[in-house]
């Protein structure tokens, strides 16, 4: 990718998988075994009968400054779709992967948080960045917690699981008025943590300067979801995906706990 492509996305550094329609305009303007092949693990148990939590408790349990060293925790970012209505696919099986990858709870529910947990560079920088990308080189994660009234939290894991396999030949989606291409959707391995998981990648056509990888991961505890997307702005274009850091995940899971 040109520098000059990548400065001009790097200014848009806090946006998901689904804004990226977002990052590339600007471009142009300067059963066990089956789960798993799926990329999806599941761990048996009973259909969730309590009710869901309200956003206020879901924006308690999301991560805070301090509970992972070596991270910066944002309340959020005002680039972030706010609401479903503002995410479409041209595949409704594909609109659970879209949302997931925003922060939005990808089930039917009213019931989410989402926040920003960034690599905190300056604490550990010993020199000023030699180049744009350098400065952009840091894993960015947007974490989602969304939770569901009786067993929405497992129909919800089943829909994201089975949006992966009918997208896999790609889907388009509108974000912020713009339109973007999601070429292929593959399985990803999942964490393995939490009571079901599901991950799954995303390649996504960057406005004629190749394509982009991304991963997202959503992991079930109980009847609150958990949703894991990481983007790395240096590594855009390079053919790798960014991968989300197993300790925020491990970190997030065990304030549902």
């Amino acid at each position: 990718m040109k520098r000059s492509s990548r400065a001009r996305i790097g200014a848009t550094a806090a946006m998901s998988a689904v804004t990226l329609a977002l990052i590339t305009g600007c471009s142009s303007e300067d059963s066990k075994d089956s789960d798993k092949a799926a990329g999806t693990e599941a761990s048996a148990s009973p259909t969730q009968a309590a009710k869901a939590l309200s956003a206020a408790e879901l924006e308690k349990l999301l991560l805070a400054q301090g509970d992972v060293k070596g991270y910066k925790v944002e309340a959020g970012d005002e680039t972030l779709p706010k609401a479903k209505t503002e995410v479409k696919t041209d595949k409704a099986e594909c609109a659970p992967l879209a949302w997931a990858t925003a922060g939005l709870a990808p089930g039917e529910t009213d019931a989410s948080a989402s926040n920003t947990v960034a690599e905190d560079k300056a604490a550990s920088a010993t020199a000023a960045p030699e180049s744009v990308e350098d400065a952009f080189d840091f894993n960015m994660t947007f974490v989602g917690l969304s939770s569901y009234d009786a067993d929405g939290a497992e129909k919800t894991m089943k829909a994201v699981s089975d949006g992966v396999a009918a997208c896999s030949g790609g889907y388009g989606m509108t974000a912020a008025e713009e339109n973007t291409k999601v070429t292929k959707v593959g399985s990803a391995k999942a964490a393995g943590q939490g009571d079901e998981s599901v991950a799954f990648t995303q390649d996504v056509d960057m406005d004629g300067e190749g394509t982009a990888t991304f991963t997202t991961a959503v992991v079930r505890t109980g009847n609150t979801i958990a949703t894991f997307y990481t983007v790395n702005l240096a590594s855009l274009g390079t053919g790798k995906a960014a991968e989300i850091p197993a300790e925020i995940v491990t970190a997030q899971l065990g304030k549902l706990k």
